[in-house]
C-alpha cells in the first residue's frame, strides 16, 4: 500500500495569513502569489522527507499491515454490531500505542439492522435460484415471503408511465449504469418510488459497471407517510434477462423472502486522535475514514483503506518529529454506510466551532493508485493547493481535480461555509491519494517545523 499511504498534502488554509486578513484583495496581497510559491517550493526537502519515509523507509507497507490485521481478527463491521465496536476499541488502543495525542472516543447513537437470511426465487417462466443482497434499514418480509408478479422498469419515468401495471407486484429496477452518482438513486429511492405506485417489494439491478454474478448491498431510505416494502440488489445479469424475458412477453413471478430486522438505535463512537498544533491548537485540520463496514465483506476496501491511511497521515508527521502549527486531527467515523450518522452527530457537536476548522478531508472511494487530490474551494485558493501539490513530483501525484466530496464531510459542504480564506476548504483524497502528509498551506507560510 506504499503508493496509498500518502495522504493529505497540505492544503489547508493558504489563503489566510495568520492575522486572518485575505491574501488577495484589488490584486494587492499582504504577500504576493510569487512570494507564497517560493515559501511552497522550500519545502521541498521536508516533502521528500515524507515520501522517503513513506515509500522506501521504515513506513513502507505500514499501513497494509495494520489494516490487514484489524480485518483478519475483526471481519465485517456493520453499524450496532459488536464486531464494529470491538474494532472502535482495537483502534482506541493503537493509536494510543503510537503515541498520538488526546486520543478519545466520542459517543454517539446508530442504526441497528441485521439482514438475516434472504433468498428469491423465480418461479415463472423457469426456476432460477437469484443472488441478492437486502439493501440496509430495509424491513422483511413475512416468514411465508411474497411471491408475486414482476414489472421490470428502466427508469423512475417508465415506472411512472406504468404506474397502473405496478399495483401488487414486485417491482424490478433495470436502469442503466451512467455513473454512479447518477444511478444510485435507483438503489436509494427505489422502494419508496415502488411503494407509492402501490408495488409489495423492489429488486434494484446492482449499481456497477461490471458485474461477475456478483449483487451489492448499500443503504437505502424510506419515506415518511410511504409504505415501507422489502427491497433488496440483484446482479446485472439477472436484471438484464428478466428484461428480455419482459420485452418477449412472458410473465415473471418471484417469490422473495427476506429475515431483515431493524433493532432500537445502539451506542458506539467516533474515534478520535490528534497532534496539537504548536501555535494554533483550537485550529483544526481534519483528516478523516470511517470504520464500519457492510457485514458481506470484511471492510478492506470501504473503507479499511481509507481509514488507515487517514492515520498513517499523522504517524508519518509524528515519526519525522515535525509539529505542525494547527492541530492535525484524525477521526475514524461510526455509521458512515447508514448515512454519515457518526459524522453528523460529529458535525453537530462541533459546529458550534466551525470556524476554527481549516479544512475537512475524508477518504472513501477506495484505495487505488493515486493521481492528486480532489479540491473543493475558491479558484484563488485552488492555485495555492497546485503549487502544494507540485511537491509531489517525486512520486508523479501533482493533479487538482474538482468537486471534493463525501459522506461523512458533506454535512459541512452543505452548511454554506464560506470559502477560503475564511471559512473551510473540504477536500476528498478517496480516489486520488497522494503519499505525502502535511498539515494545512499555513505551515507553509509560517515555517512551523
Amino acid at each position: 500500500m506504499k503508493f496509498l499511504l500518502l495522504t493529505f498534502v497540505g492544503v489547508v488554509h493558504l489563503l489566510s495569513l495568520s492575522s486572518g486578513k485575505t491574501i488577495y484583495k484589488n490584486d494587492i496581497s499582504q504577500r504576493t502569489f510569487q512570494e507564497i510559491k517560493e515559501e511552497i517550493a522550500s519545502y521541498g526537502d521536508v516533502a521528500k522527507a515524507i515520501i522517503n519515509l513513506a515509500v522506501y523507509g521504515k513506513a513502507q507497507n505500514r499501513s497494509y499491515e495494520r489494516l490487514a490485521l484489524l480485518v483478519d481478527t475483526v471481519g465485517p463491521r456493520p453499524s450496532g454490531s459488536k464486531s464494529l465496536e470491538k474494532a472502535i476499541q482495537i483502534m482506541y488502543q493503537n493509536l494510543q500505542e503510537d503515541g498520538l495525542e488526546n486520543v478519545h472516543l466520542e459517543p454517539v447513537k446508530i442504526p441497528h439492522w441485521e439482514r438475516g437470511e434472504e433468498s428469491a426465487v423465480m418461479l415463472e417462466p423457469r426456476i432460477h435460484k437469484m443472488a441478492i443482497l437486502g439493501l440496509g434499514s430495509s424491513i422483511g418480509t413475512p416468514p411465508e415471503g411474497i411471491t408475486a408478479e414482476v414489472l421490470v422498469v428502466t427508469s423512475f419515468e417508465e415506472l411512472q408511465r406504468r404506474a397502473p401495471e405496478a399495483r401488487g407486484k414486485i417491482v424490478v429496477y433495470n436502469q442503466p449504469y451512467v455513473n454512479y452518482s447518477k444511478t444510485v438513486q435507483y438503489r436509494v429511492q427505489g422502494s419508496v418510488e415502488a411503494a407509492k405506485v402501490g408495488a409489495v417489494a423492489s429488486l434494484i439491478r446492482s449499481v456497477a459497471s461490471f458485474s461477475i454474478y456478483s449483487p451489492h448491498t448499500g443503504i437505502q431510505e424510506y419515506q415518511d407517510g410511504v409504505p415501507k416494502i422489502p427491497t433488496a440488489c440483484i446482479t446485472v445479469e439477472d436484471a438484464e434477462m428478466m428484461s428480455r424475458m419482459a420485452s418477449r412477453g412472458n410473465r415473471i413471478v418471484i417469490q422473495l423472502k427476506m429475515g431483515a430486522k431493524n433493532y432500537p438505535d445502539a451506542d458506539s463512537f467516533n474515534t478520535v486522535a490528534e497532534i496539537i498544533g504548536s501555535k494554533y491548537p483550537e485550529q483544526v485540520v481534519l483528516v478523516s475514514g470511517h470504520l464500519d463496514s457492510w457485514d458481506v465483506g470484511q471492510g478492506a476496501m470501504d473503507d479499511g483503506g481509507g481509514a488507515f491511511i487517514s492515520w498513517e497521515a499523522l504517524s508519518l508527521i509524528k515519526d519525522l518529529g515535525l509539529r505542525p502549527k494547527r492541530t492535525l486531527r484524525l477521526v475514524l467515523w461510526t455509521a458512515e454506510e447508514q448515512g454519515g450518522i457518526g459524522a453528523f452527530q460529529y458535525y453537530q457537536l462541533h459546529k458550534a466551532n466551525i470556524s476554527n476548522y481549516s479544512l475537512v478531508m475524508e477518504s472513501d472511494l477506495g484505495t487505488f493508485l493515486p493521481s492528486g487530490l480532489q479540491f473543493t474551494g475558491s479558484e484563488k485558493a485552488r492555485t495555492i493547493v497546485e503549487e502544494v501539490m507540485s511537491l509531489l513530483q517525486p512520486v508523479n501525484i501533482t493533479q487538482v481535480f474538482r468537486a471534493g466530496e463525501g459522506t461523512d464531510i458533506n454535512f459541512w459542504i452543505q452548511a454554506g461555509v464560506p470559502e477560503f480564506p475564511s471559512g473551510l476548504c473540504v477536500c476528498d483524497c478517496q480516489l486520488t491519494w497522494t503519499d505525502l502528509v502535511m498539515d494545512d498551506p499555513q505551515f507553509l507560510l509560517g515555517k512551523s517545523w
